[in-house]
């Protein structure tokens, strides 16, 4: 009988807006390419874990106009073809999603370990609004309580989200690991991300 594969969840970034005509203004001024984009949790992530795993990238609605509750109703679909000891990834929007969910809803399954990677904290970002249903609660426990291997992973030099939000979660948070990269730049908009291969390598050898 074949080993049964590791499933990674993993949950893209989006936006969200006061109002209509913040969304329109947002649309009509935003850049755009012809390049493809090459980011570390596309073909990267596939090609360094191999065939061990099997990675389910959903597409939450309307990511370019998140609201929590929309993505809440996708999100729980899944649930009943997911395994235990799985493996959640959420960055940016994607990761205050799972931070919020997890720490007001006790999860189905088994958690192997849970990366949220340049989550918000608040509405205190450069530019953008956190808005759309997306608030943390003040109590994070039961955050931990679903994933006892959680871990935050920041750039000191994030320009979307401020290191600040790290030091936010921490006082939050009683067992998170907390890491901030000081040679990432940006708000991980990078083609390769080794530290989380040989972090989920390991969380998979401790299982």
């Amino acid at each position: 009988m074949p080993k049964q594969k590791t499933q990674i969840f993993y949950i893209h970034g989006g936006m969200t807006f006061k109002n209509k005509g913040d969304y329109l203004g947002y649309l009509k001024n935003r850049d755009i390419t012809l390049e493809k984009k090459v980011t570390w949790h596309n073909d990267y992530l596939d090609k360094k874990l191999g065939n061990d795993f099997q990675i389910i990238r959903p597409r939450m609605p309307l990511g370019d106009n998140a609201k929590y509750d929309e993505w809440v109703i996708h999100f729980k679909r899944y649930f009943p073809m997911l395994r235990h000891n799985l493996i959640l990834i959420g960055v940016s929007l994607g990761g205050i999603f799972l931070a919020k969910y997890l720490s007001e809803n006790k999860f189905p399954k088994k958690i192997l370990s849970t990366y949220l990677v340049c989550p918000p904290f608040d509405n205190s970002l450069t530019g953008e609004d956190l808005v759309g249903g997306f608030k943390l609660k003040s109590d994070l426990s039961l955050l931990e309580k679903n994933s006892k291997n959680l871990n935050l992973l920041f750039s000191k030099n994030d320009n979307v989200v401020p290191v600040s939000h790290a030091e936010k979660y921490a006082t939050r948070l009683k067992n998170a690991n907390i890491v901030v990269y000081k040679h990432i730049t940006g708000h991980f908009k990078i083609s390769e991300f080794p530290e989380i291969i040989k972090m989920i390598r390991n969380d998979v050898k401790r299982k």
